[in-house]
């Protein structure tokens, strides 16, 4: 949510902000309601003070009839306005949770992700002497999955990873996991980029895969029509991704300011509805209802949020870097970031099969959009109290990245060859 005090004093800005977001946000509305609400808090309080004082002044006697009538009086007000701030607080968090996050000044406006601009591009797509095949035609054909079997277990967009696939796939998560919880590489990383901040490590973690609906709402990430499945019996929904169970984690908690960055780096299979998909990436392993992934999550300070953001876009880049990926950087627009986003980076690897650039990666800042639904504070040495700054970027989605390696590194006779970081991890094993 946005500071309600940053709205009162900037109301123009947040209606002009929010419509290069695709949102008609009724800040009127709000600040009326606002209004009203503080005018009634302030006779709620002034009835109980009433109510106080005549308790008090009949401690140790008999109250008056007077007095008796005059309490019944002050508690059916009480009861009234208070069930008239109910109501008007219900409206003033439903209006204030309609509102998007802010974008920062360098986010460029646009209405749709056909306006995101591609801003460097990293590496020359290989020139092969065969015409280069999809992901999925390898993969079948070297039974590294099985569609067929698991469309009859669980319907369709789901799949069996097999074999050296899935000998792989933990090999990436091995090798990521010792560089991000390695104080030297981030040291580098750190320096590389000029960033002021520490090299804190990150804290691996297995998250929960279910969250309630209190915890999912107040990271503003729950899309229950599009992405996010919802158990039938009970108030607990799948995770749709490892951040989403990662940010909640201090809800309602106060942080102390020397306990920060922390860090996160968790793995977790994730589940999406994939609605409004229909038809697209029907084939292959791009688009499924579940996927595992290694995502990052930062909380921060406000001074140093904008740097941990870009600590995680430096990340992202030496991972697809080190695996001898050609790619491009995308600064999404306005209207693609994201409600609770203030900035949206994303990756995109070639894929020499489909001739085209895919998104692998992406990293979002919601300086303190998400904390303060959340609740998540810290606080300082002076014992002021602020909301923390959060950020989360992909470290690796699979099965997406394997089949990114898969097209770049296929061979005409139809193998894959391990890129060099990770032969350590595959056992000897050259290629697949």
């Amino acid at each position: 949510m946005l500071d309600i005090q940053f709205i009162r004093d900037n109301a123009d800005l947040v209606v002009e902000k929010s419509k290069q977001k695709g949102y008609s946000p009724s800040v009127n509305e709000l600040l009326e309601v606002d209004a009203s609400r503080r005018e009634l808090q302030t006779t709620v309080e002034a009835l109980r003070q009433k109510r106080n004082e005549l308790a008090s002044g009949s401690k140790g006697q008999s109250p008056t009839t007077e007095n008796v009538e005059l309490g019944k009086t002050y508690k059916q007000d009480s009861m009234k306005a208070e069930k008239e701030l109910k109501a008007l607080d219900d409206r003033y968090f439903d209006l204030l949770k309609s509102l998007p996050n802010m974008p920062l000044e360098n986010v460029p406006i646009g209405a749709s992700e056909a306006e995101n601009k591609v801003t460097k591009k990293v590496g020359e797509p290989i020139n092969y002497d065969f015409i280069p095949k999809n992901h999925w035609e390898i993969e079948a054909a070297d039974n590294l999955i099985d569609k067929a079997r698991a469309v009859k277990v669980a319907g369709s967009r789901f799949v069996y990873l097999k074999g050296a696939l899935v000998q792989l796939q933990f090999a990436i998560i091995q090798w990521t996991l010792l560089q991000l919880t390695d104080e030297r590489f981030l040291e580098k990383i750190i320096e590389d980029n000029q960033l002021d901040i520490v090299a804190k490590p990150f804290v691996p973690v297995l998250p929960p895969a279910l969250v309630n609906t209190k915890a999912y709402e107040a990271t503003t990430r729950l899309n229950a029509e599009e992405t996010t499945y919802k158990l039938a019996n009970d108030e607990l929904w799948l995770n749709a991704s490892a951040e989403h169970s990662l940010c909640n984690m201090y809800m309602d908690e106060i942080i102390p300011e020397v306990e920060l960055p922390i860090r996160y780096i968790g793995y977790a299979t994730s589940f999406r509805r994939e609605a409004g998909t229909y038809g697209k990436d029907t084939e292959g392993t791009i688009r499924m209802h579940q996927f595992d992934k290694l995502e990052m999550e930062v909380f921060s300070t406000p001074e140093t949020g904008l740097d941990e953001h870009k600590l995680l876009i430096a990340i992202e880049e030496h991972l697809v870097g080190a695996l001898g990926l050609p790619y491009q950087f995308l600064q999404k627009c306005t209207a693609d970031i994201g409600k609770p986003n203030a900035s949206g980076i994303d990756i995109e690897v070639w894929f020499p099969g489909q001739e085209k650039y895919r998104e692998t990666h992406t990293a979002d800042y919601m300086t303190d959009y998400q904390a303060r639904s959340l609740r998540t504070r810290l606080r300082r040495a002076n014992n002021n109290i602020e909301f923390v700054h959060t950020n989360d970027a992909t470290a690796f989605a699979f099965p997406r990245i394997l089949a990114a390696i898969i097209e770049n590194y296929q061979t005409q006779d139809g193998h894959i060859i391990i890129p060099e970081v990770l032969k350590p991890y595959m056992a000897g094993r050259t290629e697949i």
